[in-house]
């Protein structure tokens, strides 16, 4: 079968090059080619394109881009129809009479597409839809030799294995859910058994930054590509047409990923403000600036990103008297390399020199779904590092459950610290009377841990 490149090797600046691999012939009809690369095809021409024959296997960046962005036309299980009727009635897999010889050839390479698909886009086979019709191919192709029954056997116990993790992972993340809201009622109940504080669970910050790692890559091993394909288009809402996502979304890994980076920002913020001596909370934000240096060396920059959030939270960032005991210069670099300016250029800089590898996007409108396919693999090759770090269960439980404060019991334990300073905060403050009194009795505790 067809050798094929790793995610890192398929894009260069100019897109998907036709003599990467064997190509079609330049009479393709529908197809519309600059300087020998592919820019633009009708949409059927495009699925022709991707189906092999006898003579012809399509280049995997081609794949790639086209089962990513397809999606945006039509739905998974249309395309696997299509590509199945033509791979079974053009390539005559169907005919018990049909050559031997040319089906032993073809065979294979189909075998490759699938594969290729299932591995990539596993999540698009939660859809009964895509599993019937790549079990009935699949048994067209395994009926011809016992080799091809073996590799077909291997491709869908993947694919399997697969699609259990998924859900053993989503039922962990519903299991975390339900022990942080458990430990929250159980706190607003017995405000006094709050948990000491994240100094009592690990003092150590390069420890901390390790857990954290461990979260940050397990959640972004769960991600499928397309899952960004479905965030970034919405439908509009003056058209009337059902949106073509309307039932395509199989997974909520993005988002769970997203809720992390929030409730990471929203812990950091709380375990700063809940102290309510000065010194303590100095203390606190000195400790994350150590775990945020810590998460930069590793090149974990995603909680890099969600710590220093999280000091720059109004509730945080307005404590003049706080910050006036922190050593401030190790913060001033780390935001430094998070300047939102420039596109995040000095973010941008330091991952490519984590990942050693260039960054040479020349977008273009012809070439956006190649250029949308190139970024979501750069992300493909990030989700396959593995965590280098022993698991310590005990902390990851405390950063995955434990209550954080909401915006508003952020802002009142705040302002009980450091008063307000103007009529918009007092204002607010007024504003926030209603926020229950747990938070109180949390800090009170915080402080005795803390002395």
């Amino acid at each position: 079968m067809p050798q094929t490149p790793p995610f890192s090797a398929m894009f260069d600046s100019s897109g998907y090059n036709r003599n990467l691999y064997q190509s079609a012939e330049d009479s393709c009809g529908g197809l519309y080619y600059h300087d020998n690369n592919l820019l633009s095809g009708s949409l059927e021409a495009l699925i022709q394109h991707l189906v092999p024959s006898v003579d012809y296997y399509p280049d995997r960046t081609y794949i790639f881009t086209f089962l990513l962005s397809s999606r945006l036309f039509m739905h998974p299980y249309e395309l696997m129809a299509k590509v199945c009727h033509l791979c079974v009635e053009h390539q005559r897999l169907s005919e018990p009479d049909g050559d031997k010889s040319q089906i032993r050839k073809i065979a294979p390479k189909i075998l490759q597409l699938l594969t290729e698909w299932t591995e990539t886009f596993p999540y698009d086979f939660r859809d009964e839809r895509m599993m019937r019709n790549l079990k009935d191919l699949a048994h067209q192709i395994a009926s011809g030799e016992e080799t091809y029954r073996k590799n077909v056997q291997q491709m869908m116990q993947c694919l399997i294995r697969k699609l259990a993790a998924l859900s053993q992972y989503e039922e962990i993340l519903a299991k975390i859910s339900s022990t942080s809201t458990d430990r929250l009622t159980v706190l607003k109940a017995k405000p006094q058994s709050i948990q000491r504080g994240v100094l009592t669970i690990c003092s150590d910050p390069y420890t901390l930054a390790q857990q954290l790692t461990h979260i940050e890559l397990e959640r972004l091993n769960y991600i499928g590509p397309e899952e960004f394909v479905q965030a970034f288009v919405q439908k509009d809402p003056l058209d009337n047409d059902k949106s073509c996502y309307s039932e395509r979304k199989k997974t909520r890994s993005l988002e769970a990923y997203v809720e992390w980076f929030n409730r990471l920002s929203y812990l950091v913020a709380t375990e700063i403000c809940m102290p309510v001596k000065k010194k303590h909370r100095a203390r606190m934000i000195e400790y994350f600036i150590d775990v945020a240096r810590e998460c930069f060396n590793i090149g974990n920059f995603n909680s890099l990103m969600a710590i220093i959030s999280g000091m720059n939270m109004s509730p945080v960032s307005r404590l003049k008297k706080t910050w006036a005991k922190v050593k401030t210069a190790k913060f001033d670099v780390l935001e430094h390399q998070m300047d939102p300016s420039s596109n995040f250029y000095n973010y941008r800089t330091a991952l490519r020199g984590a990942a050693q590898r260039s960054l040479t996007a020349h977008s273009s409108r012809e070439k956006k779904f190649w250029e949308l396919a190139k970024q979501v693999s750069e992300f493909m090759t990030w989700k396959q590092v593995e965590c280098p770090f022993e698991r310590d269960r005990k902390i990851l439980q405390y950063l995955l459950t434990v209550p954080v404060f909401s915006e508003d019991a952020l802002y009142l334990a705040s302002y009980e610290s450091e008063g307000p300073e103007n009529h918009i905060e007092k204002d607010r403050w007024k504003s926030l009377r209603w926020v229950p009194l747990l938070f109180r009795a949390a800090r009170i505790s915080r402080c005795c841990c803390l002395k």
